[in-house]
């Protein structure tokens, strides 16, 4: 062999050897990158008040594993839901934006199932987090578009989802089938064995396909989709993994499977409460709404204890960050009203007002060995500082000009924490609200979509008085005008979603 050609060939091989070398390198990085990104579980609950969780106060409702789960990690006592409704608290969440300027801002439906959709290429919590190596599922009530549209999960950042696309259908325990979303396929339907549904048209002015009522019961769809979560636990323990798990529980109607309702009856079988249940409206009737209510906020207690068994069982508890909340405060639809087992605890309002019982949401972050056990924050936050939380434990940057401010300094303990300026709501249900969080102040205007530049401010010192019984605004003018500057710059119009006529 000539010296040129044995020169040459070891040039050729150094060459591939040096490509070699560098891209197992390169994939050994990208393996170490994705063995130092945590999984991330978010359960949201869907109308679960303040004040439902032991460790929030609760005095009537069992919720062991919560608790524990507070024990084990930090509870945030001043962390606030996207809206006081399911749409625009998902919408907030998803994108950032808080909702003067997030894309859905109300329960807009859109016939026959479904809400109406975000935009397709709207960067969000799981688009960002699949474009940087996560596996992402969601598993429950969706409520941000309907089939066919660019709202669908798949379309949204979602490898999978499971579950319901929209809401009114979720109201529903025993429906007749459930989404099953998967990127890249054909959007099906799974029918649940057992279940036959009232198909009577309802919802006058909607062409709605029947009131979903159950008819027959055979199998509890909030089981079914929680079974599905942790399938997709166990099929994704090998790489970073992102669990959207906005559970249906405890919206009304009020309905439970029988071995959880048994923990609130006596040996009669009655409630172990007095119960009045009034305002069922087109919910399922339920005679004994308190019983019903406290035993489904202790099925998704006992359903949030088996994801963070599984985890423990798997062995990656330790890289895994769980964060529990509520989407907005609890209801007064069904039978229940909040103010029967105190779901709000010592805030004013519920579900629907932007008073701190519609919008402040119990809150709790686990992650052993990372968050300090027993841990509590007062941090002033809401759903908008979600995807900036998550996009820096994934490494991945955030998009421009959004409302949210990462947490990991406050979730680490690593101090430096920066904290929002304020924060605000709109709702444009029930003549147009307004609200803001200013500190230890918090503003709230009624009515303003007829009058939005003259509707009284309500003012109130937080501090002083958590549950807004006095309203200070007579005394502190200079505080209230700041307030409406806040409300005037936060608001961008919509015209699908208008505040003001």
């Amino acid at each position: 062999m000539s010296r040129l050609l044995h020169s040459g060939l070891l040039i050729f091989l150094t060459i591939i050897l040096i490509a070699v070398h560098s891209g197992c390198e390169s994939a050994l990085n990208e393996e170490s990158n994705d063995n130092q990104k945590p999984n991330i579980i978010y359960i949201i609950a869907d109308d679960l008040g303040y004040g439902d969780l032991g460790s929030f106060g609760q005095q009537h409702i069992q919720t062991p594993n919560l608790d524990r789960m507070a024990e084990e990690g930090m509870r945030f006592t001043q962390h606030y839901a996207g809206s006081t409704v399911c749409a625009p608290s998902r919408s907030v969440l998803m994108t950032g934006f808080h909702s003067g300027r997030t894309q859905i801002r109300g329960n807009r439906e859109q016939m026959p199932i479904g809400q109406y959709p975000l935009m397709y290429g709207t960067p969000t919590v799981s688009s960002i987090l699949q474009h940087h190596g996560y596996a992402t599922g969601g598993f429950g009530k969706w409520g941000l578009g309907y089939p066919g549209s660019s709202g669908v999960p798949s379309l949204q950042g979602f490898d999978e989802f499971y579950g319901f696309l929209g809401q009114r259908r979720a109201h529903f325990y025993y429906p007749e089938f459930l989404f099953h979303d998967v990127k890249g396929e054909e959007l099906r339907r799974v029918y649940l064995e057992g279940n036959v549904v009232d198909d009577t048209p309802s919802w006058e002015g909607f062409e709605h396909p029947g009131s979903g009522k159950p008819i027959e019961r055979g199998q509890y769809s909030a089981d079914v989709i929680h079974e599905e979560a942790i399938r997709f636990i166990d099929e994704n323990q090998g790489q970073p993994f992102f669990l959207f798990y906005p559970t249906q529980i405890p919206h009304a109607s009020l309905t439970v499977p029988d071995e959880t309702l048994q923990l609130y009856l006596d040996e009669d079988g009655n409630s172990i409460f007095d119960e009045d249940p009034h305002n069922f409206g087109h919910y399922t009737e339920q005679p004994m709404a308190k019983a019903a209510y406290a035993a489904m906020v202790t099925h998704l207690d006992k359903q949030t204890g088996e994801i963070l068994d599984k985890l423990e069982e798997l062995g990656i508890a330790e890289k895994t960050l769980v964060i529990f909340t509520s989407d907005n405060g609890s209801h007064s639809e069904g039978g229940y009203h909040y103010s029967m087992l105190d779901s709000n605890g010592p805030l004013r309002g519920g579900k629907r007002d932007l008073y701190e019982g519609g919008i402040r949401v119990p809150t709790i972050a686990w992650w052993p060995g990372r968050i300090e056990a027993g841990t509590e924050s007062g941090l002033i936050s809401g759903f908008q500082d979600m995807l900036p939380t998550f996009a820096e434990l994934a490494g991945a940057p955030v998009p421009p000009g959004i409302d949210g401010i990462s947490m990991v300094p406050t979730l680490l303990g690593d101090g430096g924490q920066q904290e929002h300026e304020y924060l605000y709501w709109e709702f444009h249900e029930q003549g147009g609200k307004q609200a803001v969080r200013w500190g230890d102040w918090k503003a709230v205007r009624l009515n303003v979509r007829q009058n939005p530049e003259d509707a009284p401010v309500e003012l109130y010192n937080l501090a002083e008085d958590i549950g807004e019984e006095n309203d200070v605004a007579e005394n502190h003018p200079e505080i209230v005008e700041q307030m409406v500057e806040f409300m005037r710059d936060a608001h961008i119009p919509n015209k699908v979603f208008p505040l003001f006529e």
